[in-house]
C-alpha cells in the first residue's frame, strides 16, 4: 500500500472554508476512487490553522490517478491561495 501524509498551515481567514473543502474533497476520494483505501482529514485543536492528512492508495498509480481526478483539481484550485505551507512524505505500508 500507498500512504501519503500531508501537513498544510492555512490561512486562518480562510480556515473553516478550507476546511469544509478538505472534508468534501477525502469523502469525495473515499467514495469514487476505488484506490483510496483511507483518507483522514486530521486538526491539531492547539493550533489553529494546522491540517494533517493521512492517506492510503492500493499503489502508486492509485494516488497519481487521484491528483487527476476532477474533484482533486477543483479542490486544489480552490484552496491554493488559501495555503501558506504545504509538506507532503510519502511511504510504504507494511501492515494492514
Amino acid at each position: 500500500m500507498f500512504v501519503v501524509t500531508v501537513r498544510f498551515t492555512i490561512d486562518l481567514a480562510y480556515y473553516p472554508a478550507f476546511l469544509r473543502a478538505m472534508v468534501a474533497n477525502a469523502g469525495e476520494s473515499r467514495q469514487r476512487e476505488p484506490g483510496c483505501v483511507a483518507f483522514d482529514v486530521c486538526e491539531d485543536p492547539a493550533q489553529p490553522g494546522q491540517v494533517f492528512l493521512y492517506e492510503i492508495y492500493r499503489d502508486a498509480a492509485a494516488f497519481e490517478q487521484h491528483k487527476r481526478e476532477a474533484h482533486f483539481l477543483a479542490f486544489d484550485q480552490l484552496v491554493a491561495p488559501w495555503v501558506q505551507h504545504r509538506a507532503i512524505k510519502v511511504y510504504s505500508l507494511l501492515d494492514r
